[in-house]
């Protein structure tokens, strides 16, 4: 009877293991086939995706992933056939075909094996690790390399994406016939053309064409030119020289003036019969700052002007932008009466800050200030003035009472740094989008965005750390999930 009833349980548990066994491949069928029916469903969408090429979602503040305004209204005024040709640099793509879906002019193309190409290695002497944008029009091209894509702001040590940038000028550079003349007026001038290498090569990459003007040779301002630059002067100009610039503000002519203060008080007569038209003057004397928040490294010669975001020139950039002018001089205006005796109209461009002061006495070493001193709270450092000739002609003049900052002098940030004046703050997007205004090109006043990653190397020991975070946290709770597993198994 016994051995009838535990052959009995023995049947009972066997069927319990069996009818166990057979539902956990039931669960498990249909756990895998769920997981299955998951994967395929992802890789479908993701399929669907990629064939509609649909535009990426950008949650961003400042939409950094995405095409800016002004990039956009470029594109959509391509009306010929451009090819943007990625060699090597895959991470571009996705960026490049933003512009294709703005306009399907703009068509591009992915190269992961360039000597499959000999029409482009032959031409651009390419190789198989080269690392290149080739952005072409029916008879234009300009090659881009990954250096192309990034600046590194040595003041905040972090790395700057302008890839939205370079593109953006590269397609404006192949679809450009006529590019704006820029003529730098030369012969008297503080500062070399070395200086003023690095902007001239800015002014190139936006499709300006830069160029010296020896108005002794000319004999006038020729009749191509966009605007006149005119930097720091050593001496004064000619009575020709004057009246030749005379001549081409009366016909309308616009000009850009980049000043140092005139800290040795020379006579420059000539020079200030054209400054004179405008109802403006350059000071002597230089503008200190007292914030150690408004200077660069506890320089007070060395400050951070405020540009206002709503004038002519900066309206359309759409941000709020600092630069800093260094030894920089205070822009003197007539008053109201006179600018408008004169036929002029001004906007402040740029100014220093509540704490700053001016001074006049070059032998005072002190950066403090003293009683000889000017206070100069919100001093005009930079201003546009409009002077109408006639109800037809209007000659404007931008004018910043300070030079070093649009050149390549090398200022001192550290015992293992430097860094080019013309690279700190928004000092290059300043100078090149007053050139843009005057030139009547809107449609490029800044389209840099301000898109940062920062750089951060590991050590050894803080890499092995990091590693050991990464790869023992899940298997811990891999573990932990197996043993609770196992203790309720157990239990039922």
């Amino acid at each position: 009877m016994k051995n009838k009833k535990e052959s009995k349980e023995l049947v009972v548990k066997k069927e319990k293991q069996r009818s166990g066994l057979g539902k956990w491949l039931r669960q498990t069928s249909l756990t895998v086939l769920l997981i299955l029916i998951i994967i395929a469903v992802a890789i479908g969408i993701n399929i669907a995706v990629e064939e509609a090429n649909l535009a990426d979602f950008d949650f961003t503040q400042d939409k950094i992933y995405s095409l800016s305004d002004m990039s956009k209204q470029i594109a959509q005024g391509i009306n010929q056939d451009v090819e943007i040709i990625i060699v090597n640099m895959p991470d571009v793509e996705d960026f490049a075909k933003k512009y294709n879906s703005v306009n399907d002019k703009i068509k591009v193309e992915v190269i992961e094996d360039v000597t499959s190409r000999p029409d482009l290695t032959d031409e651009y002497s390419l190789t198989a690790d080269s690392y290149a944008i080739i952005v072409k029009s029916e008879n234009k091209d300009k090659i881009l390399s990954s250096s192309d894509l990034y600046t590194y702001d040595y003041t905040t040590y972090e790395q700057k994406d302008i890839t939205e940038e370079a593109l953006t000028t590269a397609i404006i550079n192949v679809t450009t016939d006529e590019k704006p003349v820029i003529y730098n007026l030369a012969g008297h001038n503080k500062y070399s053309s070395d200086y003023l290498y690095y902007f001239s090569q800015d002014l190139a990459d936006e499709a300006y064409e830069f160029k010296d003007l020896d108005l002794l040779t000319t004999g006038e301002v020729p009749e191509d030119t966009s605007v006149l630059m005119i930097t720091t002067l050593a001496e004064d100009i000619t009575k020709a020289e004057r009246d030749a610039i005379l001549d081409y503000i009366k016909d309308g002519g616009k000009i850009i003036l980049f000043s140092d203060p005139n800290s040795t008080g020379k006579d420059m007569p000539n020079f200030q019969k054209v400054l004179d038209e405008y109802g403006v003057s350059i000071s002597e004397g230089v503008m200190l700052e007292q914030d150690t928040n408004k200077m660069l490294y506890g320089t007070p010669s060395a400050i951070i002007v405020t540009v206002s975001p709503y004038t002519s020139v900066t309206s359309g950039a759409n941000m709020n932008m600092n630069a800093c002018f260094m030894t920089s001089g205070r822009i003197d205006l007539k008053d109201s009466e006179e600018l408008e005796e004169l036929g002029v109209e001004s906007e402040i461009l740029a100014t220093t800050g509540e704490n700053s002061f001016y001074r006049t006495d070059y032998s005072i070493e002190s950066y403090s200030k003293t009683s000889s001193d000017e206070d100069a709270v919100n001093a005009t450092v930079g201003a546009l003035l409009k002077k109408k000739i006639d109800d037809d002609t209007t000659s404007e003049l931008i004018v910043y009472s300070n030079n070093v900052f649009i050149t390549n002098l090398q200022i001192a940030i550290s015992q293992q740094y430097y860094s080019y004046a013309l690279d700190f703050y928004n000092n290059e997007d300043l100078a090149i989008n007053s050139i843009a205004y005057l030139t009547g090109r809107d449609n490029m006043i800044t389209i840099r965005k301000d898109v940062e990653s920062s750089t951060y190397t590991v050590t050894e020991s803080q890499n092995r750390t990091i590693l050991s975070i990464i790869f023992t946290i899940p298997a811990v709770i891999v573990i932990i999930g197996i043993v609770v597993w196992q203790i309720r198994r157990r239990k039922k």
